[in-house]
């Protein structure tokens, strides 16, 4: 086993699984305000904190995955907040898509201290994160992805170095999600178009996964949008709230750079009116019925 201590604050969906594989190699210290999910962490070998700072004290790395940028400038600086008791020569491994708004200020605010942050926003859901196969887009200084090494190669199945600056990995993650809006958007509304025209939908999916109007949002979220109309709709992988969060982040960059991106903009409306329809803890392929609300199979 490695020397190396490695702190994950928040052991949901994405942090248990992440924290369960960095365990195979690492030491990993663990925290989260639910009891259940901190006896889980044991479980699976995680040694367990009763707060956020003294999970910290001493390690290598923290592993951050916070709902927005609000939450982040909490955790490390808030009340409770945890930069003060980071080491020197630490790092801040944030994986959390939360755009570039801040996260200057943020990296300066940490470097102060001697602790860098990591940029590394990613891709994937639980079951590829306790696998070691998400995919991780990294921005931060060659000293500090040296830093966070033994953490991100063990999680990525795909590490790809966007810069070297805080700031770059968002900014990737952004023009990704852009297109992972649209194309999720796009399937649902062709799939839905599909079932209006009297074709079978399941067919119909096949026949586009078979050519040129193919792609890996179709081929994942199809499926997916077919069991959309079923009692308990499909199993929820990624919340449809978080593209109405990811694509208002995609407005607000675009904004920021005098860019007109109007189908990006069309595919947040979309995901808004699913998120006021009650959709916002489905599955986003669940988007197929703010477009269709009824069709043959409900």
């Amino acid at each position: 086993m490695s020397t190396y201590k490695v702190a994950v604050l928040g052991l949901g969906a994405m942090g248990l699984p992440m924290a369960t594989r960095l365990t195979s190699q690492l030491t990993v210290h663990g925290f989260d305000i639910a009891q259940p999910r901190l006896d889980l962490a044991v479980e699976a070998g995680v040694l367990p904190f009763t707060s956020a700072v003294d999970a910290v004290a001493g390690v290598d790395a923290v592993l951050l995955a916070v709902r927005d940028g609000a939450q982040l400038e909490d955790v490390l600086f808030g009340a409770a907040g945890i930069a003060g008791s980071l080491a020197a020569g630490s790092v801040v491994i944030l994986t959390s898509t939360v755009g570039m708004d801040g996260i200057t200020s943020v990296a300066s605010r940490l470097a102060a201290s001697n602790v860098e942050l990591v940029d590394a926003p990613l891709s994937g859901g639980p079951v590829r994160a306790g696998e070691g196969d998400l995919l991780i887009v990294v921005g931060a200084s060659p000293a500090a992805r040296a830093t966070a090494a033994p953490v991100l190669e063990l999680l990525a199945s795909t590490l790809t170095v966007v810069g070297d600056k805080a700031g770059d990995g968002q900014a990737l993650k952004t023009v990704n999600q852009l297109l992972c809006g649209v194309h999720i958007a796009a399937a649902a509304e062709a799939l839905a178009l599909a079932e209006s025209l009297g074709l079978d939908p399941a067919a119909t999916l096949d026949a586009l996964m078979s050519g040129a109007a193919a792609s890996f949002m179709l081929g994942n979220r199809g499926p997916r949008m077919l069991q959309a109309y079923d009692e308990d709709g499909a199993e929820v992988l990624s919340r449809l709230d978080i593209f109405v969060k990811d694509m208002g982040i995609v407005g607000k960059a675009a904004r920021a750079a005098g860019l007109a991106t109007p189908v990006a903009a069309a595919a947040e409306q979309l995901y808004l009116i699913g998120k006021a329809q009650g959709l916002s803890a489905k599955d986003d392929s669940a988007v197929i019925t703010a477009i269709a609300p009824h069709t043959t199979n409900n």
